[in-house]
This record gives C-alpha cells, structure tokens and sequence, in this order.
C-alpha cells in the first residue's frame, strides 16, 4: 500500500537510491499503489556518475510492499520492505541493468517480463 510522499529503495542499478512517490497512476481519485503498480516519484538520493540524478522526476514499478497483500490462491505474501524499479520512458523497461533482491510474481502477470526475467529471486 504505497500513497503519497512514501520513500522506497530503489531496487535496480539505475543510480538512484530511495525515491519518494508523488503520484499514482491510475485515475484523479487513486490514492494507493500495489505490487506491479506505476508510480511516479522524484530521485531523493543517488550515487555520483550514474544515470539517475538527484531531484530527477521518474515513472517506478512497485515490486514489494510491506503491507501483506492476497493471493489467487489464499495465500499472503509480505515483504519486508517498499521498493521499485525505474522505468525507461513511458514503457514497460527497466532503466537499469541489475535487479536487486526479491520480487513478487505478479509483476510477470502484469507484464513486465524483463524485469522478472532478471531478478534474483521471484517470490
């Protein structure tokens, strides 16, 4: 459950670091942000020389949220932190080359295929 002015780690190798979230894409009234969901978020931290700066303005993948969230199948899965991916331009690509840590299954069902194809782990 990401909403307005939520921090998330950045789990790819983009450059930025922890992003803040400043909108959720999905209509005027849409308050939260779920796993495989697009938000957009300015840059609060970065490392030097990298392609992501600070204060840049960019679209994100919610891959896991702290809040337990329910499956098809009766189950319930939590993680222990809020991160995203950065996305390139207004599709479905990641920016960066790496995935960091887990991330959640539903992202292949929503189509982000190279994302889940380079993640460590897919829980």
């Amino acid at each position: 459950m990401i909403q307005l002015r939520t921090m998330l780690k950045v789990a790819d190798n983009s450059g930025a670091k922890i992003v803040q979230c400043f909108h959720v894409y999905g209509g005027t009234g849409r308050r939260y942000a779920a796993v495989g969901d697009v938000v957009m978020g300015a840059v609060k931290e970065s490392e030097p020389r990298k392609a992501v700066k600070k204060h840049d303005k960019v679209r994100a993948v919610i891959v896991r949220q702290r809040k337990e969230y329910k499956r098809a199948d009766g189950t319930y899965v939590r993680f222990d932190d809020n991160a995203c991916v950065i996305l390139e331009g207004k599709g479905k690509e990641p920016k960066g080359g790496r995935i960091f840590g887990p991330i959640a299954k539903e992202l292949k069902a929503k189509g982000y295929d190279k994302i889940s194809a380079m993640a460590e782990e897919l829980v």
